[in-house]
């Protein structure tokens, strides 16, 4: 126990890597490119330093299409992190991402919905107990079920088809994840055709409507102030 203790502290104590490590406090995953820059390192320095931390269970890595990112390992190296940072008197970094806004509010990813937006009512569905995980990614909870029923979505229809019913899908732009698979497909679908968003002719963009808003955020159940 002594030894692991002492290898998770030396792990973070490094300057490069306490660096990299506090700047996933805001939930945001990063690449490792962006990881080097926070931690003022070249890329192969990082790629060695983001090995320990992998080593020690302090961080995980995500695959999304060909891009791999890295995010705090737990909510318990999170919470040790955030100890630290009050023993030092450091503040946190906070996310500052460059997505042009029009994309960065709402947009399609593939065939389901990214954007703030999106990742908002992914945090909603899962604060409000609606999304179990599962071994491929999310099952529904029995509220889920009932949620999703209601809004007219078939259901079984969804977990017949030859893909995954229903995953996290890390969002490029925020950097948490949106809802994807045929449940996330099936959601998109189900927006446009009651005008939650409109969809732009010559881009991913998806346009927001006020009322459109208004309507989406009643039907999950969610408040517009």
């Amino acid at each position: 126990m002594d030894s692991k203790l002492a290898n998770i502290a030396g792990a973070i104590a490094e300057p490069a890597r306490a660096r990299m490590l506090c700047s996933l406090l805001d939930g945001h995953a990063r690449t490792a490119t962006e990881l080097s820059v926070v931690a003022e390192v070249s890329p192969s320095t990082a790629s060695a330093h983001l090995a320990r931390l992998k080593d020690e269970q302090l961080l995980v890595q995500l695959a999304q299409g060909k891009h791999r990112y890295y995010q705090l390992a737990s909510q318990e190296v999170a919470s040790a992190l955030e100890a630290l940072l009050v023993v030092a008197g450091l503040p946190r970094s906070e996310f500052k991402p460059n997505t042009p806004d029009r994309l960065r509010n709402a947009r399609t990813c593939y065939d389901h919905m990214a954007g703030t937006v999106a990742v908002s009512l992914h945090d909603h569905f899962a604060a409000q107990g609606w999304l179990a995980e599962a071994s491929d990614g999310y099952e529904l909870s029995a509220a889920g079920e009932q949620q999703f029923a209601q809004l007219g979505l078939d259901l079984p229809a969804l977990r017949k088809m030859r893909r995954r019913f229903a995953c996290p899908c890390l969002d490029w732009s925020e950097r948490k994840p949106h809802l994807g698979g045929a449940l996330g497909a099936a959601l998109l679908q189900l927006a446009l055709k009651r005008g939650w968003v409109e969809q732009d002719l010559d881009s991913r963009a998806l346009q927001v409507p006020p009322k459109g808003q208004r309507q989406m955020l009643a039907a999950f159940g969610l408040s517009s102030a």
